[in-house]
């Protein structure tokens, strides 16, 4: 037989009706998958975390649209929306759920015992997870180190506030990653001689109160936790900060990045960038109590210098060398 004839035959057993069945059922095997995303503000101020998500998925070879889709969910700085919006996903047959927080995690785990959970970022995983090297169940992920980086933001309010006598401590106390970060905080206080008073917020309104409270109770610096409350309220917490000239440190920079002042914590883009890597270990046939949650390894000095000469803060020269990124 001619090359060019055993060729034409090739092609045309390949064209033949009888394999037909075997392409469509290698196109049907092409699984979309639907990832849901359960979070405590909407995308568009959420957009530098998802999109560091959708470059580790990008890297890993899932692309968006292609063969996996997001489901996301904002409980728009409302913790108790997390349950209701767990179930929405639940009810829509994700494959699996990425959350950010505590409150969220939780919610999660309550809404379904079988679709994997891979925390993003959270605090502290209380009654999610049995321990960090043996997370049980259906949920893993990546720790931010809230409680551990909280005593650390006394020391650089310190750092930059020469003569400061007392800090307040602003945060949802009824979001179980508070109390700790709050222990930590007067922790630190107290080994540096500082006052440290707490201000709890659970709302748009209870943010406005503490922080004009701040100027009768004295307060020379603000400390800032991370949640929902306070991630959506992230502008008005930076903008009376400044109408009070007080001197704030953030737990995200995404703060400062609303005009906050300073801020130091884990890189939540790059958490969400590794949180790709669990879910494609999760596609591809691992179960999630059986990795490890991980810790973060990459953390950020933030300053925003036109922040700082808005309330009339000079930063030190030696301070600013140590800074991750300064926005002028």
């Amino acid at each position: 037989m001619k090359r060019r004839e055993f060729i034409t035959l090739l092609g045309g057993a390949a064209a033949s009706p009888l394999l037909w069945p075997l392409a469509a059922r290698a196109q049907r095997a092409a699984k979309v998958y639907r990832i849901g995303v359960l979070e405590t503000t909407p995308p568009e101020l959420n957009e530098t975390n998802r999109r560091a998500l959708r470059q580790g998925l990008l890297e890993l070879g899932y692309t968006e649209g292609k063969n996996y889709v997001l489901e996301y969910r904002s409980a728009d700085g409302r913790a108790e929306r997390f349950p209701t919006l767990a179930a929405e996903l639940v009810r829509a047959r994700v494959d699996l759920i990425v959350t950010r927080g505590t409150p969220a995690a939780r919610a999660a785990k309550e809404a379904t015992s079988t679709i994997p959970i891979v925390m993003a970022a959270v605090g502290e995983a209380l009654g999610v997870i049995g321990s960090l090297a043996h997370p049980e169940g259906n949920v893993t992920g990546l720790s931010a180190f809230t409680t551990q980086l909280a005593g650390k933001r006394v020391e650089l309010a310190k750092e930059i506030l020469a003569g400061i006598a007392r800090v307040a401590f602003l945060h949802n106390m009824s979001n179980p990653v508070a109390p700790p970060q709050w222990e930590e905080t007067k922790a630190a206080a107290r080994q540096l001689a500082i006052g440290a008073e707490l201000l709890d917020v659970r709302s748009r309104e209870d943010v406005s109160r503490a922080i004009e409270a701040t100027v009768s109770r004295k307060i020379d610096a603000l400390l800032v936790g991370n949640d929902a409350v306070t991630q959506e309220n992230r502008s008005l917490i930076a903008d009376l900060s400044a109408r009070r000239r007080l001197p704030t440190v953030y737990g995200a920079r995404e703060f400062v990045d609303a005009g906050g002042l300073m801020s130091y914590a884990a890189s939540y883009s790059q958490l969400y960038f590794r949180a790709a890597g669990f879910v494609d270990k999760i596609f591809k046939g691992a179960k999630p109590g059986d990795l490890p949650v991980e810790q973060p390894t990459k953390f950020e000095l933030l300053i925003n210098l036109k922040a700082a000469k808005a309330i009339g803060l000079t930063i030190p020269e030696t301070f600013l060398a140590r800074a991750d990124e300064v926005i002028e």
